[in-house]
């Protein structure tokens, strides 16, 4: 694995090159190992990165059944979706980030390459990076129900709603896109209690970056491509609410002091709001939060 300009900046600005760089040795190349193909093929949820027409970045909701991704090769992944918006932001740009999760066991596999579109419901992802990411911050969740799955509807906007910002301020996962001009797209996770994003105003956010592994591939991006993409999923409704706009990171560590347990604060322009009913047929039930989260952040009960 060798790191980007963006990566190396974040890592030399911090001081964790050494330990980056013992981890890319450590995590590998670009090759579907036996594991991850086995991983893929029991695996129902996806998160994918994209770039759209006006270069802006989306995190876009993949579900299906197990199946619906498989390693046919050792650098190769076909991908079975139902997503206009992936069809055509593929169309337009090659680049796809793909983070496959799994709820119930918090395990996670990151792989990140160029895409072809085959027919009208396939991609195939020759890969470029692939690795597992450790379980910090995951909350855990089991699907427990398939919906009878509506037709989806779609509501598109510039800013939030009311009922938009608070379901984002009671949220306690999301998802984050991003995209590096040489590193390609990349799809991440983000997990907290609930109130670890913060909206700031109708079109703005705000939300902390706690300790990871030091590889910094989010930040890294971000440093240099300030586009990305937001992903919050109603785990009850299948419902999802997708942001797009422009981020930027707060270094000072006084602001951070702001967020329990935050080394850093991220601040999120929204751009775009797309809202979508019965994105999923899939509805999960949650367990219970990571054992990882700061616990000064856990909310109070009395």
């Amino acid at each position: 694995m060798i790191y980007h300009s963006g990566e190396l900046a974040v890592q030399a600005r911090l001081g964790v090159q050494a330990e980056a760089e013992s981890l890319a040795k450590a995590i590998g190349g670009a090759v579907v190992k036996p594991a991850m193909q086995s991983f893929l093929a029991s695996q129902r949820l996806a998160i994918a990165s994209t770039i759209d027409s006006s270069n802006r970045v989306w995190a876009s909701l993949l579900t299906g059944e197990p199946g619906f991704l498989q390693a046919v090769a050792e650098q190769i992944v076909k991908i079975a979706i139902d997503s206009d918006e992936l069809k055509e932001n593929l169309r337009l740009t090659d680049e796809l980030g793909l983070l496959v999760i799994d709820l119930a066991t918090r395990k996670r596999l990151r792989l990140n390459g160029k895409a072809k579109l085959q027919g009208e419901n396939k991609i195939y992802l020759h890969t470029q990076q692939v690795y597992f990411n450790c379980p910090q911050y995951i909350q855990k969740r089991e699907i427990n129900a398939t919906l009878n799955r509506g037709k989806s509807s779609v509501q598109i906007g510039e800013t939030l709603s009311p009922q938009q910002q608070q379901f984002i301020q009671q949220a306690d996962t999301f998802f984050i896109a991003s995209c590096h001009p040489q590193g390609g797209a990349d799809a991440s996770h983000r997990g907290g209690y609930p109130g670890f994003v913060r909206v700031l105003q109708k079109n703005e956010l705000v939300f902390p970056d706690y300790a990871g592994n030091n590889m910094f591939n989010t930040l890294g991006n971000l440093v240099e491509n300030p586009q990305a993409g937001l992903l919050f999923i109603d785990f009850a409704t299948g419902d999802t609410l997708q942001l797009t706009g422009k981020a930027a990171i707060t270094w000072d560590s006084k602001k951070a002091l702001q967020f329990a347990g935050a080394n850093r604060l991220v601040e999120f322009q929204i751009e775009k709001v797309k809202s979508l009913t019965s994105a999923t047929s899939l509805q999960w039930q949650f367990k219970e939060y990571s054992p990882y989260l700061p616990m000064k952040t856990k909310p109070q009960t009395d």
